[in-house]
């Protein structure tokens, strides 16, 4: 049995990254033989406003140093709009940087960005197309919008909830996103993405929402899980986090399953046979972050 070390480099604010990315990785080790330990680095932000997030990102060396100290086998940059409102495309800049302070240090590790990983797991999806919801303020979630098209996706429908204080973000109620995602104009969307944020919770409504919209549903936490995974080299799976880690995907199956063909992206998600094991309670396994 192997253990992974999963560093996280994480908004000093946000509660919800230790929380979410812990519960997806514990749910899938009740069906593989993986184990995983999480270790954080904090960079101070309290607000979501363009100049502390520049603030903070030119912090993330620091933290990518301070995890590589612990000989982490992959680091996830949890603060997308931070990437995001940097410029298009920079999180493969930001990823490669931190990258190399990791070679620098003596140990190194692969990077994920939450800003990349929304764009390599919709890619995943085949999604060229979708609706999206973000706590952000409307010019930063005009950036994401934006940010996205640069990437080949576009967001025909986005709603902007204007939750400008980071914690208060953590404190918005998931049970909330679904209604909130079907009252976008979703007909013609790919996929939806349920949260854009790392901080605003949504495990607890993903497959509700899922079953809702009838379509594939993903969050910037999900697909962080998933690019994590596949940065170590692991099926990207877990059970209870809908679509993209249901093992339907290349690159991501069930250890019970083995290689499958990409699903396509029309009409509901596929339905994929669980490995016969018994889920935590609860939603993954943990209660939603209030």
């Amino acid at each position: 049995m192997t253990t992974y070390r999963i560093g996280q480099i994480v908004p000093s604010s946000n509660v919800t990254m230790e929380t979410e990315v812990p519960a997806l990785l514990r749910a899938r080790e009740t069906v593989a033989p993986e184990r995983f330990t999480f270790h954080s680095s904090r960079m101070r932000m309290t607000r979501v406003t363009p100049e502390q997030l520049r603030a903070m990102d030119a912090d993330s060396d620091r933290c990518a140093l301070e995890l590589s100290d612990a000989r982490v086998d992959v680091l996830g940059y949890a603060c997308l709009v931070a990437v995001m409102s940097t410029g298009p495309g920079y999180h493969r800049e930001s990823e490669q940087r931190l990258h190399r302070r990791t070679v620098e240090n003596g140990a190194p590790a692969p990077v994920v960005t939450s800003a990349g990983a929304l764009v390599a797991g919709l890619h995943v999806l085949g999604a060229k197309k979708v609706a999206l919801v973000a706590p952000y303020l409307r010019p930063l979630a005009r950036t994401v919008v934006d940010y996205l098209a640069h990437e080949g996706i576009t967001v025909i429908d986005h709603a902007a909830l204007e939750i400008p204080d980071n914690l208060a973000v953590a404190a918005h109620d998931p049970a909330r996103l679904p209604g909130i995602a079907a009252r976008l104009a979703h007909a013609d969307a790919d996929a939806v993405v349920l949260s854009a944020c790392v901080q605003m919770p949504s495990l607890a409504a993903v497959e509700e929402a899922e079953q809702q919209l009838g379509k594939p549903v993903v969050s910037a936490a999900i697909c962080t899980v998933h690019q994590l995974l596949r940065a170590l080299g692991l099926p990207a799976f877990a059970p209870g986090a809908g679509a993209l880690l249901s093992g339907a995907y290349a690159g991501s199956t069930s250890p019970a399953q083995g290689p499958t063909p990409a699903a396509p992206v029309s009409g509901p998600p596929a339905v994929v046979p669980q490995p016969p094991a018994a889920p935590p309670s609860g939603p993954l396994g943990c209660a939603p972050t209030v």
